[in-house]
């Protein structure tokens, strides 16, 4: 008999007991004499019976199984974020389900039905913002939800990020001192929580505070080729040192101003502001600042552990710590 032939009803002939028992067996139930028990693990391991997730959820009501949702499986700052993700898991010895949200032709929140439909325990979700699909989404279910790296304006949803407006202001505050006075932001989605209620405003108090002018924010610049056009633009208004947020935006941005002949970091100053691993492999490595990438993964399937298992939580929104890393983008006076 084959490995992936084998079935409860298999074991529970073997064992000379109901399938009921085996699947007492199975999930831990306590309510099994020692002797059947173990009886039925001989038989299991005999046959190498391996129990189906979903089934024991049937009887459990638990299938030991998260989801875990993307908006992309290509960016790297999801993929390194979902690292520390997946290493609690499996100390927990949970099974991830990966659902992407980006390209597709079904709406967001039938993609997440059809991932709640697969009955897991848990769901993190990892986006620049927390749509409102999503949230009411999740709002129609009775499973957990925590969001990781994700800002919303919804504050039921648990979630882990790092004090992004802290973080802005110390990279603004380089530049400057650095003696780049004509700043800029450079953003995707200007609306999205992340920016609108965090960076911008980050951005507009620091300008106003230090009476500089011609500094400017520019939105919906979300990859490569976006970067690397918006240097002309930037030249020609004078702005010599910008915070990007996306690193790929970044690079393009960086090679765009040495292919015109700037000078980095002496013409014009880089900092990016998700800390992937292409923010180091570029020359001039670029100066960055570092979010914990990891352990937010790490830190949410965490707090969602806590959530399957009903423990509830000490504190709904975690800040962690981050890093301000100088590399060869910016002068570091």
């Amino acid at each position: 008999m084959h490995k992936q032939d084998v079935t409860i009803y298999d074991v529970a002939r073997e064992a000379k007991v109901s399938m009921a028992t085996v699947s007492r067996v199975v999930n831990g139930n306590n309510n099994v004499r020692k002797e059947t028990r173990d009886r039925v693990m001989e038989v299991i391991k005999r046959l190498h019976y391996q129990p189906n997730a979903v089934a024991q959820g049937l009887a459990s009501k638990r299938t030991t199984t998260v989801g875990l949702i993307v908006p992309d499986l290509t960016n790297l700052y999801f993929a390194e974020l979902s690292k520390g993700i997946d290493d609690i898991a499996v100390l927990y010895k949970y099974n991830i389900i990966i659902s992407s949200v980006e390209n597709r032709l079904m709406k967001e929140d039938a993609v997440i039905q059809g991932l709640l439909n697969k009955q897991v325990d848990g769901v993190i979700y990892m986006s620049n913002k927390l749509s409102e699909e999503a949230a009411e989404a999740f709002k129609r279910t009775d499973t957990p939800v925590v969001l990781a790296g994700t800002v919303s304006d919804n504050l039921e949803f648990p979630s882990v990020n790092i004090d992004y407006k802290k973080a802005d202001t110390e990279a603004l505050n380089l530049l400057l001192n650095d003696g780049k006075k004509k700043l800029a932001l450079v953003v995707g989605d200007k609306e999205a929580p992340i920016n609108r209620d965090h960076r911008i405003p980050a951005f507009e108090k620091f300008v106003a505070d230090n009476e500089l002018e011609g500094c400017e924010i520019f939105d919906n610049i979300k990859d490569y080729s976006d970067g690397y056009n918006l240097y002309p633009e930037l030249a020609k208004k004078g702005i010599n040192g910008a915070i990007v947020t996306k690193d790929v935006s970044s690079v393009g941005l960086l090679n765009s101003t040495l292919d015109r002949g700037a000078k980095v970091p002496e013409d014009f100053e880089i900092v990016t502001a998700s800390a992937t691993q292409i923010a180091s492999v570029v020359r001039p490595a670029l100066t960055t600042i570092k979010q914990p990438l990891y352990d937010l993964g790490a830190v949410a399937m965490r707090m969602l552990t806590k959530l399957m298992n009903d423990e509830g939580l000490e504190d709904k929104h975690i800040v962690l710590p981050y890093e301000l890393i100088k590399k060869q983008s910016t002068l570091n006076k």
